[in-house]
């Protein structure tokens, strides 16, 4: 049965010789890349296009045309490839439309052998976007699914390869557009016409036939998902990673060259070689890899996973890609991240598919006044409430079935998870020991949508830290914040950046990171009592205006000096006394007890510091310290804002999520806090000479 996608919707791809067909009523120029777990594009290797059309296990059309026949085959993929992003692009300098807006909506479909559909997407809502990422394949939990993505760009496809991370993302857009233009690509053989038993007839510009079914929605009722919002960076996240994010493992090799395919033959999957089949439109596509043999692909190794069509994969801890367990652990959070993200949004876009729908159809019956006597208005009413509870039932069904399968994985891999990336009631706690090597990221606090609040997403942020953090202590209007005390906030704030402090401390090896504390006037003692009683602290936290120019200076001093020995490639030249550690400056109460001379210094470690191994920690109140004016404003949009309560303010520029953040903090009780800093301390005590 074929699934019918919606933009951020998945399917399981049931074989891996595959065809990739595109209707679009237009000319235009398709593609397709390769990524690696991180999701990005290594190199003009990585890209096939009409000019160099042929990558291992993947080849596209040679020329712009209105229908396209790509042939996929992801057992032949270089194992270093974990997706294949399906590329359209309006030529440019032809004549035609410059606009997706202005053309049909483009349809694609994945394929069997057979020519059967597996799933299938129209691109709705493009408007000034000459490019879009129509399709992602990608390697989840050892199986490959197909998703919609429907991601235009305005800027074409300089924009569109340049999100990718290509390099000569602008150098290889000019070259496709010049190989198109100029007829240098070769052209291809319509493809066979569609048979009633096989794939069905379709025009762009027309619906789906009704009473199919597949995905979530009946095919006569797919909703135009609302295109996502695009990140600040230019890509989509995945993470508030961004976030950020959300980005993948280990670097990989890209494919080896290639040799176009110069006679024009029908699309062939593998390495460089000869055609592998006549290049025929009227028959099946000969997708054999020419280093295999004729014979069926033998079966996958004993270490993947046995997926059947339809079911899910059992969850593995550590299954996705990485050179080490820590890496494989932190790619797969990433990636429940990424599908608690897009199966969220595809729910909501068919949420707001089914309203949209029942008011034009309430609309429709009642502009008309023979409705208005009897029972018709009724009985309309009643039909278009009924289907509107059937499409949200079962867009509901499918969200439902994606979030058990991710809350089961999240069950396993929650307890293997290192100490850098564990809750504090986590038992790998209890058999802590002061690391030898700084992890990759460091777990901040936990993510959740409201639509299943106890699925939490570690929220992971990397080491060294590119940023600092700024705990809100003031009413930030989440309902946790409106019905805490306001002094109850402060200290929760101070004992959000005490806890954070401490894991930093933990997972550093003993000498690689030092932290200093301003506290003007006193306010934090109580919460400071575990770092200060650890004896993990060089010296107890500052106070006074003598105490807080005394810390400001120290480390001013020590950015500008390991900033001059970079910039002068004299590294050697710093003072011998100078702390080589990093350093972590936690500031309460702010602004008590800073001047503008103050202000200036620590907006000055904010900017300069993380390069060189400062970091910041401010716990404030922004009303507060909005005595200063706009001066501020830069400090605050450069730090990470995080808050002591659950709160949603982080937001996911891809799909438009406000995810809720909560804080880390140890069991009410639990003596792991100052255990751990305990260890700690005493390492740095035996460390020291």
């Amino acid at each position: 049965m074929t699934a019918e996608l919606v933009r951020g919707q998945n399917h399981p791809l049931p074989q891996t010789r595959l065809e990739i067909r595109v209707s679009a009523g237009q000319p235009v120029v398709a593609g397709a890349t390769l990524s690696d777990e991180r999701g990005k594009v290594r190199g003009v290797e990585w890209v096939a296009h009409p000019g160099s059309p042929q990558l291992p296990g993947l080849e596209v059309s040679r020329q712009a045309a209105a229908d396209h026949r790509l042939a996929v085959d992801l057992g032949a993929l270089p194992e270093s490839v974990h997706r294949v992003n399906v590329l359209l692009a309006l030529p440019v300098g032809v004549g035609g439309p410059v606009r997706f807006g202005a053309v049909a909506a483009p349809f694609v479909a994945v394929t069997g052998l057979d020519g059967t559909e597996v799933a299938s997407y129209t691109i709705t809502d493009l408007d000034a976007e000459s490019a879009v990422v129509a399709l992602e394949l990608y390697l989840r939990q050892g199986a490959w699914k197909v998703r919609a993505v429907g991601q235009g760009y305005a800027g074409g496809l300089a924009e569109m390869l340049g999100d990718q991370g290509l390099p000569q993302a602008r150098e290889l857009a000019t070259a496709i557009q010049e190989a198109v233009a100029s007829g240098l690509a070769r052209s291809v053989s319509a493809p066979p016409p569609r048979t009633p038993d096989g794939d069905r007839a379709r025009h762009t510009a027309a619906h789906p036939a009704p009473g199919q079914t597949g995905g979530a929605l009946p095919e006569a009722d797919q909703p135009p998902a609302a295109t996502p919002s695009h990140g600040p960076h230019g890509t989509p996240s995945h993470g508030p990673h961004t976030h950020g994010t959300p980005a993948h493992g280990a670097t990989a090799h890209g494919p080896g060259a290639h040799t176009p395919n110069a006679h024009g033959a029908a699309p062939q999957v593998g390495g460089p070689g000869g055609p592998l089949g006549p290049g025929t439109g009227g028959g099946p596509v000969n997708y054999a890899h020419p280093g295999r043999q004729a014979a069926a692909p033998p079966p996958p190794p004993p270490a993947a996973p046995q997926v059947r069509p339809g079911q899910p994969p059992t969850p593995v801890a550590g299954d996705a890609t990485g050179w080490s367990m820590e890496e494989r652990l932190y790619n797969q959070v990433w990636g429940m991240f990424e599908d608690l993200a897009r199966a969220t949004a595809a729910y909501r876009s068919a949420v707001d598919f089914a309203e949209s729908r029942m008011e034009q159809e309430l609309d429709r019956v009642l502009s008309d006044p023979r409705s208005r006597i009897g029972t018709t208005g009724d009985t309309a009413r009643a039909a278009a409430r009924a289907k509107h509870d059937q499409l949200v039932d079962q867009a509901r069904e499918s969200l439902d079935r994606d979030l058990a399968q991710l809350a089961a994985e999240s069950g396993v891999v929650e307890p293997a998870l290192p100490p850098a990336f564990a809750r504090w009631d986590n038992p790998v706690w209890h058999g802590y020991r002061v690391p030898m090597e700084v992890p990759m990221a460091l777990r901040v606090g936990d993510l959740h949508l409201p639509e299943r609040t106890d699925l939490r997403i570690p929220m992971l942020v990397r080491l060294p830290l590119e940023r600092g953090l700024w705990i809100d202590s003031g009413r930030s209007g989440s309902d946790a914040a409106l019905m805490t005390d306001s002094s109850q906030l402060r200290r929760l704030a101070m004992d959000t950046a005490v806890a954070t402090a401490a894991r930093l401390l933990a997972v550093y090896p003993a000498g690689d990171f030092s932290v200093h504390v301003i506290d003007p006037a006193g306010s934090g003692a109580a919460a400071l009592a575990p770092l200060v009683q650890s004896g993990v602290l060089d010296e107890p936290p500052a106070a006074g205006a003598g105490g807080v120019a005394a810390v400001l200076a120290k480390l001013t001093q020590r950015v500008d000096l390991v900033q001059m020995a970079i910039r002068g490639g004299a590294p050697d030249s710093l003072p011998p006394d100078l702390d080589t550690a990093e350093q972590l400056l936690i500031v309460n109460d702010f602004p008590h007890g800073f001047d503008d001379r103050a202000v200036t210094q620590l907006r000055y470690l904010a900017d300069e510091g993380p390069a060189v191994g400062v970091h910041l920690v401010m716990v404030a109140d922004r009303e507060d310290a909005s005595a200063y004016g706009p001066v501020l404003d830069p400090l605050w949009r450069s730090l990470l804002r995080i808050t002591p309560v659950p709160d949603d303010h982080l937001a996911d520029p891809w799909v438009g999520h406000a995810w809720t953040f909560e804080p880390l903090l140890a069991p009410p009780g639990s003596q792991v806090l100052r255990q751990v800093l305990g260890q700690a301390a005493e390492a740095r005590r035996t460390w020291r000479p």
